[in-house]
C-alpha cells in the first residue's frame, strides 16, 4: 500500500494511491497520516478496505510530506553508510554507525521548493532511503526490526557542507536548514518492498545524473540500523530514519559542485516514487 498526503487549498488530506496511480481520498478512514495512524496495526486494518471504493481525488495543489510533520518525533540520519560514498569523501568506513539528527522543521513535501540558506556557499544533495517506524522499538534484535517498520520513502538529505564540516560543533546545523528534508511522495508499506537492500536510487541536477547507486552498497543495513538505534533510544511511530547516501554528492566532485538558485533537483528510488525540487534563495 502507498499512502500519501495531498493539498486541497490550504488544507492537507490523507490519501492512498490505487493500482492505476490515482489518489483516493482516505479521510473517511483517518484524520491524517500522523503518528497515530502510521502504526503497523492501523495500516494493516486500512489494507482490508477496498481502495477503489474510496473517492478519486480529481484535483489537488501539491503533494505534502507523506507523514505529518508535526507528528515526527525524531528525524535520525546515518552518516557515511555507503562504502562507495565514504571512499569519495576520503573518509574511512565507520566501525559503528554515525548518528546525527535533522530538525523536523526541515521537513517539506517531495516537490516543494528548496531554499538555499543565507550565507550558504556549499549546499549539497543526498538521495536516501527513508524508513518510517510503525511500532515502538526498544532494545530489539536485528531479526525483529521488520516488525517495527511502517514503510519506506524517498528522502533528500540536503546538507550545507560549510555549516556541517567547517563550523565547529555537530553536523546537525548543516543538515537542519528549513526545507532541507523533503520526504515522499508516498510511504510504501513493507509488504511492497521485497528487499530494501536491493533498491536502485538516483539523483539528477539540471538534468545531469549525479548519483546512480543502490542500497546494496550500504555498510549497515536497515534491519541492523533499527536494532542498533533501539539500544540507545526508543523509536516511536512516525519517527524517520534516513539511512545514508551513495556516491555522487557535490562535495565529492573535483572540482566540487554545489546548489544555487535556479537549479532543479530530481531524484527517486525504485518502487518508492520520485521527487522534484526547484532551488530558490532563502
Amino acid at each position: 500500500m502507498k499512502i500519501l498526503r495531498y493539498r486541497i487549498g490550504d488544507k492537507v488530506k490523507p490519501g492512498i494511491l490505487d493500482q492505476e496511480n490515482k489518489i483516493r481520498d482516505a479521510s473517511s478512514l483517518v484524520n491524517d497520516w500522523d503518528s497515530e495512524n502510521v502504526t503497523i496495526e492501523k495500516l494493516n486494518s486500512v489494507k482490508q478496505i477496498e481502495v477503489n471504493s474510496l473517492p478519486i481525488v480529481e484535483d489537488n495543489n501539491g503533494i505534502a510530506p507523506c507523514v505529518c510533520k508535526k507528528s515526527v518525533g525524531k528525524f535520525i540520519c546515518i552518516g557515511l553508510n555507503y562504502s562507495d560514498h565514504a571512499e569519495e569523501t576520503g573518509l574511512k568506513v565507520p566501525s559503528e554507525p554515525i548518528i546525527f539528527s535533522k530538525a523536523t522543521s526541515a521537513i517539506i513535501g517531495p516537490n516543494d521548493n528548496v531554499e538555499i540558506p543565507r550565507k550558504s556557499v556549499k549546499s549539497d544533495w543526498e538521495v536516501e532511503l527513508g524508513v518510517v517506524i510503525g511500532k515502538e522499538a526498544k532494545y530489539i534484535s536485528e531479526d525483529q526490526s521488520q516488525s517495527h517498520i511502517a514503510g519506506y520513502c524517498v528522502v533528500n538529505d540536503l546538507s550545507e557542507r560549510e555549516f556541517q564540516i567547517e563550523h565547529s560543533g555537530q553536523w546537525v546545523k548543516g543538515k537542519s536548514c528549513d526545507t532541507f528534508g523533503p520526504i515522499g511522495p508516498y510511504l510504501v508499506t513493507t509488504d511492497e518492498i521485497v528487499d530494501p537492500q536491493n533498491l536502485k536510487m538516483w539523483l539528477d541536477v539540471n538534468g545531469k545524473r549525479m548519483q546512480d547507486g543502490s542500497t546494496s552498497t550500504m555498510v549497515y543495513g536497515v534491519n541492523f540500523l533499527i536494532s542498533y538505534l533501539s539500544q540507545f533510544m526508543s523509536l516511536q511511530p512516525g519517527d524517520i530514519i534516513s539511512t545514508g547516501t551513495p556516491p555522487g554528492v557535490g562535495m565529492g566532485m573535483n572540482p566540487q559542485v554545489f546548489l544555487k538558485p535556479g537549479d532543479e533537483i530530481q531524484l527517486g528510488i525504485d518502487g518508492l516514487g520520485q521527487q522534484k525540487q526547484n532551488v530558490i534563495s532563502g
